[in-house]
């Protein structure tokens, strides 16, 4: 197994290299910092404008694998350069990593975790009234774009509040700015902002993976292996459970691992709507102020985190499909 995961690790570190690589391209076509100074009141002259480009690493003048030589060099010291207002992406990047990550982790895992549940309880239950319901909530979310199902859990914890006279909910910003008390109060605190950005995401995630997940699931009903287990004692619960879920959910890991980036694009309109600083909200205006260096670092975020759930999901699958290690 281990042989296994050192060799998919080596195969992750040099599509990690492509896609930055890919997307420092990408942003410095289809970005213009040299605009951004152009347009400036008055107008700096093109000495000057050169001047900053070429400080910042951005002047377009210069080959782009240089620059990407340049950049990636500074990323193996840990510097992931300077923005276009000339302040450091990393000082950026740490404050805002923090955030995406929190509601990120939570909103995906509680999705899966809650689909595969809702999913092969539904396969268990095939076309009852339960099973049916869950169908009809299962495709209604996933017709529903990330954006609107927060706004609509938004307008609700408006109603709420104004109900209750009081803010029950909180849903602006991911923590109150003066919270009294100690540790509790402020877990309690982060729990209250994390509620409705937590739900926008994970929703959606739940309603997909259940689907799958009932899919993969009837395949496994009706297998020999399962019936044997029923025929040496087990009960149809403990059967379900040790043998029928642990290979339905084999195809969820892969799943999970590449539908990461999904989750990650919904979250910067999350992040917009619930006023959360985070990598997507910054991704958004990095890209109004031709910013490639913050657009690059958001992108080196985005890969890492979907490798780094892709080497998870093999490790899962090597951990549960024992012919996989081999």
């Amino acid at each position: 197994m281990l042989r296994y995961l050192t060799k998919r690790l080596g195969y992750y570190a040099a599509l990690l290299l492509v896609a930055v690589f890919l997307a420092y391209a990408l942003s410095s076509a289809a970005l213009s910092p040299r605009a951004y100074f152009e347009a400036k009141q008055p107008p700096p002259n093109a000495a000057s404008v050169d001047r900053q480009l070429t400080a910042l690493g951005l002047n377009d003048r210069t080959p782009v694998v240089e620059r990407f030589g340049h950049w990636a060099g500074g990323v193996l010291h840990g510097d992931l350069g300077r923005t276009i207002h000339d302040t450091s992406v990393n000082d950026q990047f740490g404050r805002r990593v923090q955030v995406s990550l929190r509601l990120l982790l939570l909103g995906s895992l509680l999705g899966m975790l809650l689909g595969v549940l809702a999913g092969a309880w539904s396969a268990v239950r095939q076309y009852r009234i339960s099973d049916r319901m869950l169908t009809v909530a299962s495709f209604v979310l996933m017709s529903t774009p990330v954006f609107l199902l927060a706004l609509f859990l938004k307008n609700g914890a408006i109603a709420v509040n104004q109900a209750a006279g009081s803010e029950v909910i909180r849903f602006v910003g991911y923590e109150s700015p003066q919270v009294s008390g100690g540790l509790g109060a402020r877990l309690a605190d982060w729990a209250v902002h994390l509620l409705l950005p937590t739900l926008s995401l994970a929703l959606g995630g739940l309603a997909a993976y259940s689907r799958y997940q009932r899919s993969t699931m009837l395949d496994v009903l009706g297998s020999d292996y399962l019936r044997t287990a029923e025929a040496k004692g087990l009960t149809r619960g403990r059967a379900l459970l040790r043998h029928g879920l642990r290979t339905a959910v084999i195809p969820m890991s892969t799943m999970f691992a590449y539908s990461f980036l999904g989750i990650f694009t919904g979250a910067a309109f999350t992040e917009k709507i619930f006023g959360w600083h985070g990598m997507g909200e910054w991704f958004i205006d990095a890209i109004g102020e031709n910013d490639v260096n913050s657009v690059v670092a958001v992108n080196l975020f985005a890969a890492v985190v979907v490798l780094a759930s892709g080497f998870l999901a093999d490790a899962l699958h090597a951990a549960l499909d024992p012919r996989v290690r081999y």
